[in-house]
């Protein structure tokens, strides 16, 4: 790929997505996009950058904005988050809070918010409340995946056998499919995480924005940061990976224990 069709490339996939793409990514733009290319019948990556402007129907774009996102997860990725959620949800409930929303930024294939609903409704007993999750991500492909809520047997090696099969059903062929009693907590929409303000009205009781915020520079991050705390009830609670770095972005929260800040 021709150095400035990859910064053409860049630039598109950033101003559409907040996905900030270095030099060091050109390989990965290559094959991914090739892939594109290779379903369509391009041979030509300047074919293919015109061919995604002159598609008025916006669907190339979104095509392409699923094969550069990469989506990485696990279920009970990163367990003392699940553990910091039961507990403060357990606490809410205790002290009479019976309405709870709360926000899966980045879902990925959807192990992360499913990992919270099963959490969320063993955390609650099957005592009464009005709980919801709202899982959002840019690509459209990972989302059809969510719904489903279809997984491969080794996704869920490392649950506790009595929680995979309390919460999953598992067909003849080996897969585990997530019982209606998770699927019932939980929307899923597409959002750009770029692009604030977003449509939800709030406020939200915990944000999960994991392992996202890495692919964004510091404008997209300050935007997105700024969002989530308008979102956020007070005393509400923003919850990010453990590698990533928020140092002098988060002046409007403060830190609980690492990786997790308070509104």
């Amino acid at each position: 790929m021709d150095s400035r069709v990859f910064e053409k490339f860049c630039k598109l996939v950033y101003e559409q997505s907040g996905i900030a793409l270095g030099p060091n990514k050109e390989a990965l733009v290559s094959a991914r996009v090739g892939k594109r290319m290779r379903a369509l019948g391009i041979a030509d990556y300047s074919q293919y950058l015109s061919y995604v402007a002159q598609d008025t129907s916006g669907a190339e774009l979104v095509s392409l904005i699923d094969a550069i996102s990469t989506n990485v997860t696990s279920f009970f990725r990163e367990p003392s988050h699940f553990d910091f959620l039961s507990e403060v949800v357990s606490q809410w409930f205790d002290q009479g809070q019976r309405r709870f929303r709360f926000w899966s930024a980045a879902a990925s294939s959807g192990e992360e918010p499913y990992s919270m609903a099963i959490t969320l409704l063993e955390a609650l007993r099957s005592r009464e409340a009005n709980t919801r999750i709202l899982a959002t991500d840019i690509s459209t492909k990972v989302l059809d995946q969510c719904r489903e809520g279809i997984y491969r047997a080794d996704k869920l090696d490392k649950m506790p056998p009595v929680l995979r099969e309390r919460y999953f059903d598992r067909s003849a062929n080996g897969t585990y499919t997530a019982k209606s009693i998770l699927k019932t907590l939980i929307l899923f929409r597409r959002l750009n995480l770029a692009t604030p303000p977003f449509p939800m009205r709030g406020p939200l009781d915990v944000v999960f924005c994991r392992n996202v915020m890495i692919y964004f520079d510091n404008t997209v991050r300050h935007g997105l940061l700024n969002e989530i705390h308008r979102l956020l009830k007070p005393g509400g609670y923003l919850i990010v990976g453990h590698t990533e770095s928020l140092t002098g972005m988060i002046s409007h929260f403060k830190s609980v224990r690492p990786s997790i800040y308070i509104k």
